[in-house]
């Protein structure tokens, strides 16, 4: 499952011909939604360098505690201890 950095799986589902990133989500630590987390849906964040944007607002990559693909698999999940 956890192959590589978040932002190196993020790439390849941004950038890879062969993935639709409409296919995917992260979930994110967000000390202000229910339950602490969110999901954000690929397509609508940009990548850079140590963050990623949703629109002009700049999220840290550390934040990111899942990529999971539409039909629930968890493609990439961070080493933290978690219950989601």
């Amino acid at each position: 499952m956890r192959k590589g950095s978040v932002k190196e799986v993020l790439s390849k589902i941004k950038y890879d011909p062969n993935e639709d990133e409409a296919d995917y989500y992260v979930v994110i630590e967000h000390r202000g939604s229910y339950g602490g987390v969110k999901r954000i849906p690929v397509k609508e964040i940009e990548l850079g360098h140590g963050y990623f944007f949703l629109g002009e607002t700049q999220i840290p990559y550390h934040r990111i505690l899942k990529v999971v693909r539409r039909n629930g698999r968890v493609i990439w999940e961070t080493r933290k201890r978690t219950n989601l």
